[in-house]
């Protein structure tokens, strides 16, 4: 379970004031001394993370974080970069000293219920102070039930891991106990996919990129077969297979050629669009790609990538896509992009957001972004869906998903 990518494990922040001992705690889940631990508070100065397995859970990564009451040199930074946590966590544990809750707790508290994130409390250095019974009632009304721990009792480690691992499992989120799928769910049993894979500059050397790693993984998962194929051999690989395939699923900057091979009866989408599906709102991500025919010279546009990585001769974010789009609308745009973690706070003057299919961040990172958007009244789609759009094929890329036709067919309808 090492090798599980980050975006596919449960994402646990650890959050408190200095020095209540969120560390501590790390290292006493984790059953070694991974996390710096000392007396002297800001200790913790950026956000650590640590991935493992946490059975029965499954994969997670531990997010320890800078106390929220952080008053030295740095701590404007480090505060900041504990913020940022919000947006891509998906189980919040709250760590807190006995009789000891301040407006620090009270606004983790406030800003994990208003974006709906689960949260637990767990009351730290019970070997110093056992909390008051009527402190502990006051947390229960606010959160539910707490958990009390000593890091120092390596005796009862075991009953607390117990205690804290049942908490887990009933807060975490329900598509992370049963993941959505990817594509499994669009095919019959037994049945089978052709998935084209171009092999072109931005091909890792010896290697498939992620999202068709994980598609390949997700057919074998629901007993079904992948036929892997360039997009130079899929028409020959069509005309000599006994049966149709259930579908056919191709890199975005195939789209044009792909649907021209493959015959009307047989149903066609990209990658990106299946992690849309997956990690996000289709819906919306079809909704948005209308945005692009109200284009115009000069307009503002964001392209949002989830990974950071050397931009190729010929990128598909940095290069291919902007020039798409200058040539569909005739004109020059101002195309800003963003990667990794430096998704903009700001976006009311961005006329469109375009961004990748998220294979690097989790779903709630990702419903995190698109929400902000669309709080900026901002249309936001996908670079999937995009492509197919500019190609002229998003109704056919997006045939297996009605609800998401609907919704382009509503917005080009108003529009």
């Amino acid at each position: 379970m090492d090798n599980t990518p980050k975006a596919n494990r449960l994402h646990i922040a650890l959050l408190g004031r200095t020095n209540v001992g969120k560390s501590s705690l790390l290292n006493l889940m984790l059953g070694q001394d991974i996390a710096i631990t000392s007396s002297v508070a800001g200790t913790t100065t950026d956000v650590v993370e640590k991935a493992m397995e946490l059975l029965p859970i499954g994969p997670v990564l531990f997010l320890d974080t800078a106390g929220l009451d952080d008053v030295s040199e740095l701590s404007g930074a480090r505060l900041q970069k504990t913020a940022r946590v919000f947006d891509r966590v998906d189980v919040i544990i709250l760590v807190a000293e006995a009789d000891t809750w301040t407006n620090y707790e009270d606004t983790v508290l406030s800003e994990a219920q208003k974006r709906k994130i689960p949260f637990l409390i767990v009351v730290n250095k019970i070997d110093l102070r056992q909390p008051a019974p009527d402190w502990m009632n006051m947390l229960t009304r606010k959160a539910g039930p707490v958990l009390t721990v000593s890091c120092n009792d390596e005796t009862g480690r075991q009953a607390y891991l117990d205690a804290l691992k049942q908490q887990l499992l009933e807060k975490a989120p329900a598509d992370f106990i049963v993941t959505p799928s990817l594509i499994g769910d669009l095919l019959p049993p037994g049945g089978f996919a052709v998935l084209v894979v171009p092999i072109d500059l931005q091909a890792p050397k010896g290697r498939l990129i992620l999202p068709q790693v994980q598609t390949i993984r997700d057919t074998l998962d629901n007993d079904a077969t992948a036929v892997v194929v360039k997009e130079r051999e899929l028409a020959d690989t069509l005309a000599n297979l006994k049966n149709p395939p259930a579908i056919v699923v191709t890199d975005s900057q195939a789209i044009l050629k792909v649907t021209a091979d493959v015959p009307q009866h047989i149903p066609v989408t990209t990658f990106s669009i299946l992690f849309a599906r997956q990690k996000s709102d289709l819906a919306v991500m079809a909704a948005g790609a209308a945005a692009i025919e109200h284009l115009k010279p000069g307009d503002r546009v964001l392209i949002a990538e989830a990974c950071s990585h050397h931009a190729l001769e010929d990128d598909i974010g940095r290069v291919k896509i902007p020039r798409w789009l200058r040539q569909y609308v005739g004109g020059d745009l101002q195309i800003d992009t963003a990667s990794g973690r430096d998704y903009p706070a700001d976006l009311k003057d961005y006329k469109l957001v375009l961004h990748c299919g998220a294979c690097m961040i989790n779903r709630r990172e990702m419903l995190t972004r698109l929400h902000r958007a669309q709080d900026a009244g901002v249309p936001v789609t996908n670079y999937g869906v995009a492509i197919s759009f500019l190609q002229g094929v998003l109704k056919r890329s997006l045939a297996l998903f009605p609800f998401a036709l609907l919704a382009l067919e509503k917005e080009m309808g108003n529009s």
